[in-house]
């Protein structure tokens, strides 16, 4: 169902693994500094488990946005197949009232990215 709106969102390619390996590489300018943007190895090693956590959590996201976008779509065809309306502006309404209030401006945009995944463009 999700391809409505540009098919399901594929994960970002992974970076390349590391060539070379230990202080020399890092001290050098070498794959460690350029993946992590220090060669100092404590501060490298925090950053390269950062960012593990962090792809765990894109991930996560991607999911969460397909099924959203999926269960919406959902709501859409069963209410329109019930003689409803294409739309309900207040459930929109509410839904860019919860992220703004959450989240600022930038969770206002957030939310129209949601819906307009959910029941395409307007």
């Amino acid at each position: 169902m999700a391809e409505q709106s540009g098919g399901p969102v594929q994960p970002a390619a992974e970076e390349p693994p590391a060539t070379g390996s230990g202080p020399a590489a890092a001290e050098d300018g070498g794959p460690t500094e350029a993946r992590t943007g220090t060669a100092e190895p404590t501060a490298a090693a925090r950053i390269v488990g950062i960012r593990e956590r962090i792809d765990e959590i894109d991930h996560a996201l991607i999911a969460l946005w397909q099924e959203r976008a999926a269960l919406s779509q959902e709501v859409g065809v069963t209410r329109m197949a019930s003689g409803g309306t294409r739309l309900v502006l207040s459930r929109e309404r509410e839904i860019l009232e919860r992220f703004r209030v959450a989240l600022g401006a930038d969770g206002t945009q957030l939310a129209l990215l949601l819906l307009r995944a959910g029941r395409g463009p307007l």
